[in-house]
């Protein structure tokens, strides 16, 4: 290894690895990439084997384990029960407020099946899709996990989404049934998240049910023989009794999640029960390195996948213990984590750089008043980690005893593809290695491998058992979104920009699409530049990221007004206001320059990279294509 900053596990980390070698295992994991899974399916149970481990007749449409019957839910509930592990605890959550709610294996089937009863009584089927709008709550798991029961999909929307995305996703998803909640608690005060689904229904017809669970106590409006409480139903005798978990394929839906893309219209990926289950429960184990005695806290919200893989799913199936968190991270202050960390003896965090930064800002005495010697391995997930906020969390949160698993994956991904193990000698900043069976690679603008350091295009260079099946209905965007542009090749293109290292060391840039990454969370160029145009004084506009200290990307918007209309810095502050009511707050800019035009090429598409070197100061590159 070169001398740069290397941290080195402990003797005591290697020892208590479950994985105590990676480059022959890897090795064998490439050259017998389909014996190598099937034996991490072997770890699962099936109703049914499947007849070929991998189907890839039909590329890039590829399937795993064809022929095999399963359900995620059997493998992270129904397999414990009667076992030891059904009576230990499977889910701590507490609510911002302080309350705190535990449930062992045994409880968590229970809430399970009364869920799915209820669900089966609205009429919800194998094959439907659920749209769940949910706080962080207990609840929002249960749903999750009683779809799947059932053999529904869900189709989990962020609760921090407006009204109007909230209405495309339940729409693109024909959701006859929505779950959702009067709302959650936030910095000390309520979210109407109940309002929102309101709004959203206001225009929209497919709606038959809405289920709503109460949190906040606040009055939200109801209408009859569409709303129901929650509470209500589970009253009822529908609820109670047992809940057989439905046979499903390996290849049937498990769940759809909308992801940002670089047109506006968001993607709904499709995941699947077999390989999903066999990726999240084989990465969770060999990188989180998962003991029986762990307590597992992600600190991400289920409504990314993020939450569906790492909160829900990968911890359950390997009959972990899950904390989860419904608010702010320095609510009422900045110790809220480290207090929490303290009282559940958290042993595996997991968090974004932008959390991270955030309660940096703080300062290390936040940190210092508790005891979280409970730690013993720290996670980064979400974008690129700047080597700086890595250093302080090494030393100031895991006491530079705990590793840290910097992963990079998508949503598309379904799971990690490249993540150091605990026994991984560590260099900030860098995702290091790919897991076991990926390929990866980073080629040129023609599908060649660039030099080593050189920054280009990340590829993945084979199938693995995470991968998105398809986009719902729209196969040929599936197609022409990611196995496009390397189409010769036969990769996978993950539409960010890296380097590799000549110890072989990924270093993950940033997007090279039009996708913006502010917290950790996509958004499409597209959809915010739609919401600002959707502003009554705007005629054109353009978004760019630029660096931010907290968010690591803030949205800057360069706007063209309507003829005749003056910019002013209260004209700015309304368009602001209007992008977060459109899409969230997550979405709000940054700032908003007012311009007399747009650099575009001669075919009119924006050229954001203008932009963003100017605003920068840098060099604006090859302007040949520029129309003015």
């Amino acid at each position: 290894m070169n001398n740069e900053e290397i941290y080195y596990p402990s003797e005591e980390v290697i020892q208590q690895a479950n994985v105590k070698e990676y480059d022959k295992l890897y090795q064998y994991s490439i050259e017998e990439r389909e014996a190598f899974w099937a034996e991490q399916a072997e770890k699962l149970e099936w109703y049914k084997k499947w007849d070929k481990v991998l189907d890839d007749s039909n590329k890039p449409f590829y399937e795993w384990y064809r022929g095999a019957e399963t359900n995620i839910i059997h493998n992270a509930i129904d397999r414990h029960l009667g076992t030891p592990t059904q009576n230990k605890l499977a889910y701590i959550w507490e609510g911002e407020d302080g309350e705190i709610k535990t449930y062992s294996y045994h409880a968590l089937n229970r809430e399970v099946s009364i869920f799915a009863n209820i669900l089966k009584a609205m009429g919800v089927k194998k094959g439907d899709i659920v749209t769940i709008y949910m706080p962080q709550l207990p609840e929002q798991i249960f749903a999750m996990l009683a779809c799947a029961k059932i053999g529904a999909a869900h189709s989990v929307v962020y609760g921090g989404f407006s009204s109007e995305a909230l209405l495309d996703r339940i729409k693109a998803a024909k959701s006859r049934v929505v779950i959702t909640a009067d709302g959650g608690y936030r910095r000390g005060k309520p979210t109407h998240l109940k309002k929102i689904v309101n709004e959203a229904l206001e225009m929209c017809s497919v709606v038959e049910v809405v289920i709503t669970v109460k949190r906040t106590g606040e009055a939200v409006e109801m209408q009859n023989d569409r709303d129901f409480w929650f509470h209500d139903l589970k009253a009822l005798p529908i609820a109670n009794g047992k809940c057989e978990t439905v046979h499903m394929k390996s290849t049937d839906m498990l769940f759809l999640l909308y992801t940002s893309g670089s047109t506006g219209k968001p993607k709904g990926l499709v995941h699947t029960h077999g390989g999903y289950s066999v990726y999240t429960a084989t990465t969770m184990r060999m990188v989180f390195d998962i003991k029986p005695e762990d307590r597992f806290w992600c600190a991400a919200d289920p409504g990314w996948i993020t939450g569906h893989s790492y909160i829900v799913y990968g911890p359950l199936i390997n009959g972990a213990t899950i904390f989860s968190y419904e608010g702010a991270p320095n609510h009422p202050y900045p110790d809220r984590w480290w207090r929490m960390v303290e009282k559940f003896g958290i042993s595996i965090l997991y968090t974004s750089p932008t959390a991270i930064r955030g309660l940096m800002r703080f300062g290390e005495s936040w940190v210092e008043k508790h005891d979280i010697s409970s730690l013993r391995l720290l996670g980064s997930v979400g974008e690129p980690i700047n080597p700086e906020a890595w250093k302080w969390y090494y030393k100031h949160v895991g006491k530079e005893k705990c590793p840290i698993m910097d992963t990079w994956w998508q949503t598309e991904t379904g799971g990690f593809m490249i993540a150091p193990l605990p026994i991984t000698p560590l260099k900030p900043g860098s995702a290091t290695k790919p897991f076991f069976g990926n390929e990866m690679a980073v080629v040129n603008d023609k599908g060649e491998k660039v030099a080593t350091g050189e920054q280009g295009n990340l590829v993945i260079k084979a199938p693995w058992p995470g991968m998105a099946a398809t986009v719902h209905n729209d196969d040929e965007r599936f197609v022409e979104t990611y196995w496009k542009r390397f189409e010769k090749q036969g990769f996978y293109s993950a539409g960010d920009a890296a380097r590799k290292d000549e110890d072989g060391y990924f270093w993950i840039i940033g997007r090279t699409d039009d996708v913006i990454k502010v917290s950790g969370y996509r958004l499409g160029t597209a959809e915010i530049e739609s919401a600002i145009v959707s502003h009554p004084s705007v005629a054109e506009a353009a978004a760019i990221a630029l660096p931010h200290d907290l968010k690591g990307n803030a949205i800057h918007g360069f706007v063209i007004l309507k003829h005749g209309l003056v910019a002013s810095a209260e004209l700015e502050i309304q368009i602001k206001n209007h992008v977060a009511k459109m899409m969230g707050p997550i979405a709000k800019p940054e700032s908003i320059t007012f311009v007399d035009a747009l650099p575009k090429t001669r075919s009119g598409k924006i050229m954001r990279r203008v932009l963003k070197a100017r605003a920068l100061g840098e060099d604006e590159g090859d302007l040949s294509t520029l129309a003015d």
